[in-house]
């Protein structure tokens, strides 16, 4: 007697039952295969895109906007800080390297961002075609941005104020693409990078050769001291310890500037989003424990309607083991079906999200990508069917064969 066949044949002659079961149980499987999905990719893409950034100095506002725009580069910048302010921050003892940005224009929808060499290699950045920018208005984009765009070396194009794809056009000063980076997986795929110099320039501001002055110590070839120019932000990294104590005090103290941490402002957001992750995981916990209930009342109502099947299998030579395992293994393809369901369903969505938004594909979040949580969620399931199924197990291997076919 084949008892997969026998177990099999038993949740076929209910479709109704088994499919409603195996929905349930999808549904439950496919939201915390959802929660899995993009929570781990969101917090892989947030540490890879913060990684070798210890502090970010920008204008006074919001430091979780401040974080978002100069980091993430999912926010509208809280303003500009002033050249000369920036540089002193640069040169403080406690600063190992200040990388500045230059934040404020976009090309269909894809942000220019003004800083040095030094930004791309913070995400060991490799070109796959072309150079590094060498002259203003010299850009090297991401790979995602050529992409999407089409864009190739040589290629020119104009600028628009701000993130929207419909933004005033800065017609006088065309960008010129010489690179293309490699794809990384990092924020670097979305980005259009150029020099700072090449941003002022869009905005009809003078630049010019340090010449016999002391140059700028974060913006190359330009003069140092310079209080009329802008940038954005400055990435820090510290030099010692010391310095995440006291530095982030020295600024939002002593200038008019302030400093947030990435660390402590991702911990805080991911708090945030948590609150919603944990209401639908409790939600998708509950369809899965009502899936499991519904499934031990399935085979035990089912066992008085097989008590005088059951009495003749034993009649003819079927042991009390073998009637306990069929009904184990039908509660338990029960729950492979509903989990493996529920896992198809998860990767499905999150597949066709990236496919369809392009802010999902931009973020490099992907629907083929297996985690160990995923496993545990597939075996705690199975444990649940073999659970569900042990009180109506024990009932078919009590079943008394002389009671049953004496009618009784």
């Amino acid at each position: 007697m084949n008892l997969i066949i026998l177990a099999w044949s038993y949740l076929k002659s209910r479709p109704l039952t088994t499919v409603l079961n195996v929905v349930l149980l999808a549904l439950g499987t496919g939201v915390i295969t959802l929660l899995i999905l993009f929570g781990n990719q969101l917090e892989e893409k947030i540490t890879a895109n913060a990684k070798g950034v210890d502090l970010v100095v920008g204008a006074k506002g919001s430091p979780m906007q401040l974080i978002l725009c100069s980091v993430f580069h999912i926010d509208f910048p809280t303003g500009n800080i002033n050249l000369k302010e920036a540089e002193r921050i640069a040169r403080h003892p406690l600063v190992k390297k200040a990388i500045p940005m230059a934040l404020g224009d976009s090309y269909r929808g894809f942000r220019i961002v003004g800083t040095r060499r030094d930004y791309a290699e913070l995400y060991a950045a490799e070109l796959a075609e072309g150079k590094w920018w060498e002259q203003h208005l010299e850009v090297a984009i991401g790979a995602t941005v050529a992409r999407q765009l089409g864009l190739k070396l040589g290629d020119e194009f104009v600028s628009a104020h701000g993130l929207a794809e419909d933004g005033h056009d800065h017609e006088a000063h065309h960008y010129k693409v010489v690179g293309i980076v490699k794809p990384g997986g990092t924020v670097l795929d979305n980005l259009i990078l150029t020099n700072v110099q090449s941003i002022w320039l869009a905005h009809d501001l003078e630049v010019g050769p340090a010449g016999n002055a002391a140059p700028s110590n974060l913006v190359p070839g330009h003069l140092a001291g310079d209080s009329s120019r802008e940038v954005t932000s400055l990435l820090v990294q510290y030099r010692n310890p010391l310095a995440v104590i006291q530095l982030p005090r020295f600024i939002n103290q002593q200038s008019s500037m302030q400093a947030a941490a990435p660390a402590y402002e991702t911990a805080r957001l991911f708090s945030i989003l948590g609150v919603g992750a944990d209401v639908l995981r409790g939600f998708a916990l509950v369809l899965i424990l009502v899936s499991g209930l519904s499934i031990f009342l399935v085979l035990y109502n089912s066992m008085k309607e097989r008590r005088y099947d059951l009495a003749i299998m034993r009649s003819m030579g079927a042991g009390r083991g073998k009637l306990f395992t069929a009904v184990v293994l039908e509660g338990t393809f029960l729950t492979a079906l509903g989990t493996v369901s529920g896992l198809a369903l998860g990767h499905a969505v999150v597949w066709i999200f990236a496919a369809t938004v392009p802010q999902a594909a931009a973020s490099g979040i992907q629907g083929g990508v297996w985690y160990v949580a995923e496993t545990w969620v597939l075996g705690g399931s199975l444990v649940l069917g073999v659970i569900c199924s042990l009180v109506p197990a024990l009932q078919a291997y009590k079943t008394d064969i002389h009671t049953v076919l004496a009618g009784n």
